[in-house]
């Protein structure tokens, strides 16, 4: 099976959806996976990156309010739907096309009182949103190259504002990215330091956490206890995360 959707050229935003063996793939502009989906299981995570950024929960694992910036094919905002039905979730997209992809072929459902979905400029929506979110999911690539808008400093200092006390920024950055150590130090700057990070597939992608407040590693060492009843309760190795977690000093070689 193969759809597709609008042109698909190496120089384009192309978008193209494919499926094999009962996995459904979203790519935009590139061959790039943007977005994975069993058909069996649509609201798992089936991207490793996907479940890393769902790490989040180490530090605040009852959020009211979830902010994504980017949609894809809705994977976090599915599985926050499935796992935290008490959690609103308002996603954030700029292309109309991956918002019909995403709810024509990966079952995305319409709105409803735990989902909203935005069309809208992300970097627009973060400025007229402060203290809105408990926790932000960045996940901004254009044809497999980070959205540029959605990585400024001004940007980071937006997201910061639009965290409440205590909230968190999860971003995903593409390791192999020649900018890669100016995005990270942006990111160390607009949060005061208070910065971490999970490598994974060998730095294929590093998530990064940034805090709005200092304590988080304390807030992390506080719940290590209950990391193996949150990791049953999600299917996700959140002790793995809490064990492979660095801080901002552990990447300072990266940033010379």
């Amino acid at each position: 099976m193969r759809l597709k959707i609008g042109k698909r050229r190496a120089d384009d935003a192309g978008l193209e959806v494919t499926e094999e063996r009962g996995m459904r793939v979203l790519h935009l502009g590139s061959r790039a996976i943007q977005s994975a989906m069993r058909i069996t299981r649509p609201w798992d995570l089936e991207l490793a990156y996907t479940r890393a950024m769902m790490g989040f929960l180490m530090f605040n694992s009852t959020p009211q309010d979830v902010l994504m910036i980017g949609l894809g094919g809705g994977s976090l905002a599915k599985f926050i739907r499935k796992q935290r039905p008490q959690t609103h979730i308002t996603a954030v997209e700029i292309d109309p096309r991956v918002i019909a992809a995403a709810r024509a072929h990966f079952e995305v459902p319409p709105d409803d009182e735990t989902l909203t979905v935005v069309e809208a400029d992300g970097a627009l929506y973060m400025r007229q949103h402060a203290s809105s979110a408990d926790v932000i999911l960045l996940d901004g690539f254009d044809s497999g190259n980070q959205v540029e808008a959605l990585a400024t400093q001004t940007f980071y200092a937006a997201c910061r504002r639009a965290l409440r006390p205590g909230g968190v920024l999860v971003v995903n950055l593409w390791g192999r990215d020649g900018d890669f150590a100016e995005y990270f130090a942006r990111l160390t700057r607009a949060f005061d330091g208070e910065v971490g990070w999970l490598s994974v597939q060998n730095k294929t992608n590093i998530i990064v956490y940034a805090f709005a407040e200092p304590g988080a590693m304390a807030r992390l060492d506080t719940a290590r206890p209950r990391l193996a009843e949150l990791s049953t309760r999600y299917g996700l190795d959140l002790r793995g995360f809490a064990r492979d977690f660095q801080w901002a000093a552990g990447i300072a070689p990266l940033l010379d």
